[in-house]
């Protein structure tokens, strides 16, 4: 299996037919929850590592430095950019889009404090590893729900739609830029940002084939 060659988003028999769509049937709502709550832990697990935030914080980050003005700020600001780039590459919003911003903010706050903070490097490293393959597995599943992504992950599969690469080169891409842009405005970058930037495309790329495969599984069995 090369996880360097996966392409798109796949689809499975509970993947909905639309971004919005309102009333999705109950599996589809339930694997865009379950994908979204993974997703949640997982960036709360990088959090309270402390061995590095992703490079999108990065950014934030940089921003919020340079104009003087706050890092949630900053993120609605870069959130809100990343929305309009989606006009050109013709990305549809939908009830996973809201419910993206939610749930996962949701989690975060409610995990972060039971989450252990080692303070050994070994340790460290090994929770953002934990976090990023978290990430990668809950992105898959609310991905192939297809009720519309969040804005960085709608930016994500528009530009891999229009380069037809593969997904994890088109995600790898696109952190390091986030990365190096952040960096240059005086963001803060930690060993576990590098290992995001280039582990959550794979990451993301497993996690497509997993539930893809346990789909077609239980598929086979009904």
């Amino acid at each position: 299996m090369n996880l360097f060659s996966v392409r798109a988003i796949p689809t499975t028999r509970w993947s909905s037919g639309f971004p919005l769509n309102f009333r999705p049937q109950w599996l589809t709502l339930v694997n865009l929850c379950a994908g979204l709550t993974l997703f949640g832990l997982g960036e709360a697990l990088m959090l309270a590592s402390g061995f590095g935030v992703s490079p999108w914080l990065v950014l934030a980050d940089g921003l919020s430095s340079r104009l003087g003005i706050s890092i949630g700020m900053s993120t609605f600001v870069i959130s809100l950019a990343v929305l309009i780039l989606w006009l050109p590459l013709r990305q549809m919003p939908g009830l996973g889009t809201l419910l993206n911003a939610l749930i996962i903010a949701a989690v975060i706050d409610w995990s972060l404090p039971f989450l252990p903070a080692p303070e050994s490097a070994p340790l460290q490293a090994l929770e953002s590893v934990f976090g990023i393959v978290l990430i990668g597995l809950g992105s898959a599943m609310y991905l192939i729900a297809k009720l519309g992504p969040g804005p960085r992950d709608g930016l994500m599969t528009g530009l891999q739609r229009l380069t037809d690469f593969p997904i994890a080169w088109v995600r790898t891409t696109i952190e390091i830029t986030v990365l190096v842009v952040g960096w240059s405005l005086g963001g803060a970058v930690g060993f576990g940002t590098l290992l995001f930037a280039f582990g959550i495309g794979p990451a993301l790329s497993l996690g497509l084939v997993l539930v893809l495969k346990v789909s077609e599984d239980i598929g086979n069995i009904n």
